[in-house]
């Protein structure tokens, strides 16, 4: 896509007013829990989002482990366009302004396992990514959100997600991240259920 064309779309989206924006936000969101939802299904098949308005989490995930045994994953779902909120509570459309932020969390071991970020690989919306970020290394980073470029790493890793519940895996995969070296699988596989 040409610089100008780029330059055209942003003029227009910045044309728009707030609550037209809100809106598309909100319709952004929605259609990328969807798209997660889909995504994920096709490689565990056993998916479902959760109709829970007040639910912290999106999607549901039953993974299949190697013994047998099933384990559930709680997915939130936030839009990646430069970087991955691990906010919630507040909304993007309409009732997007609160009085306070009472409302809003971030994201923890105790709201969800993973939060997936869903970013669109080009303008037109066909193909995404999705990044994988346990809420353990949430809790370890200490941050409200991370540039998609900090963690191209978990772009697409299912290990991530099948392993967002293990400390010791979280553990290697945030010192690896954080000395930006390749992440080693230097956790014992035998704790990769826990």
């Amino acid at each position: 896509m040409s610089k100008d064309h780029k330059k055209k779309q942003k003029s227009q989206k910045s044309q728009k007013s707030p609550e037209e924006r809100g809106r598309q936000a909100s319709v952004d969101g929605f259609a990328h829990e969807l798209v997660a939802a889909g995504i994920l299904m096709k490689k565990y098949q056993n998916v479902s989002l959760v109709n829970l308005p007040l639910s912290p989490f999106d999607i549901i995930i039953l993974n299949k482990m190697e013994d047998g045994s099933e384990d559930i994953i709680r997915a939130q779902v936030k839009t990646a366009k430069e970087s991955i909120s691990f906010t919630g509570g507040a909304r993007g459309g309409s009732d997007r302004t609160y009085k306070s932020n009472v409302k809003v969390y971030r994201q923890s071991t105790k709201t969800s396992d993973v939060v997936i970020g869903v970013a669109p690989r080009s303008d037109t919306g066909n193909e995404y990514d999705l990044y994988f970020i346990p809420t353990l290394l949430i809790e370890k980073l200490d941050r409200n959100s991370i540039s998609i470029n900090k963690i191209q790493y978990l772009k697409n890793n299912y290990e991530i997600l099948e392993n967002c519940k293990n400390e010791k895996f979280i553990e290697s995969l945030y010192n690896s991240l954080y000395n930006k070296l390749p992440i080693k699988a230097d956790y014992d596989e035998s704790t990769k259920k826990s």
